[in-house]
């Protein structure tokens, strides 16, 4: 048993130094190989991360580092990383919108889902382009398998991942050709203030967006009011004619 316990530990060494290696290779191809080299393995990534693996910060680590090597990438390498997160993402849609509340309860919590399907009722499209747009620690795979299991427009899921993602990526890359590194730092430490900023800007902006609208509500009952005879011309079959 004791020679089984040393076998299977040198395995497991083994199995992780080949893993790290990988890793290694992969950061280094990402970060200094040429772009018709790096961009396809970050797609790859990008992809596996937002599917069915977890691998926390991994596409804004990759970006952060490309962009500050090579400033120029800064212009384009963020693309590719949107375009692998969108194309995980839609695995894991396609995943959940076959499988539907079934597979959806059984990967997450009840009353998580039950808040998300809350706020895709709400407020819609920003249910997913929020979460997408902000840096970890902010939850996504939830709001992406929801949309799923939900049966959210395909077209418009993959736009809203893209643009979101796409927008992201670049903020991080613009930020890194002027402050380097430290803004994987900055996203760490301060992340979850970040988070807590957009989204009371986003609760603003709703807020406003909901007050507008029940004032126009309000309004156009009055004016139909005070001026009868307009409202009977705009109806009236000579008016028609």
């Amino acid at each position: 048993m004791f020679a089984l316990l040393i076998e299977g530990g040198g395995w497991l060494r083994a199995t992780w130094g080949w893993l790290h290696g990988r890793a290694r290779w992969a950061h280094h191809v990402i970060v200094y190989a040429p772009i018709y080299v790096s961009a396809p393995l970050m797609i790859i990534i990008g992809a596996l991360d937002s599917s069915l693996l977890s691998l926390p910060e991994i596409n804004d680590y990759l970006v952060v580092l490309r962009c500050t090597s090579d400033h120029k990438s800064a212009f384009y390498f963020p693309l590719f990383a949107a375009a692998g997160s969108v194309i995980g993402c839609l695995v894991l849609y396609t995943i959940m919108r076959r499988g539907g509340q079934a597979v959806l309860r059984r990967k997450f919590r009840a009353e998580h889902i039950e808040r998300v399907e809350r706020a895709y009722a709400r407020f819609g499209f920003l249910t997913l382009a929020v979460p997408a747009l902000l840096p970890p620690p902010m939850p996504f795979k939830i709001f992406v398998a929801t949309a799923g299991a939900l049966e959210y427009p395909r077209w418009r899921f993959i736009l809203t991942i893209m643009i979101a993602r796409s927008l992201r990526y670049f903020i991080e890359g613009v930020l890194a050709v002027f402050y380097g590194r430290r803004v994987l730092r900055f996203l760490r430490d301060y992340g979850l203030t970040i988070l807590g900023v957009v989204a009371l800007a986003c609760l603003v902006g709703l807020a406003i967006y909901f007050l507008v609208n029940r004032r126009r509500q309000r309004a156009a009952p009055v004016a139909a009011a005070e001026d009868p005879e307009r409202g009977l011309d705009a109806t009236s079959p000579t008016s028609a004619s």
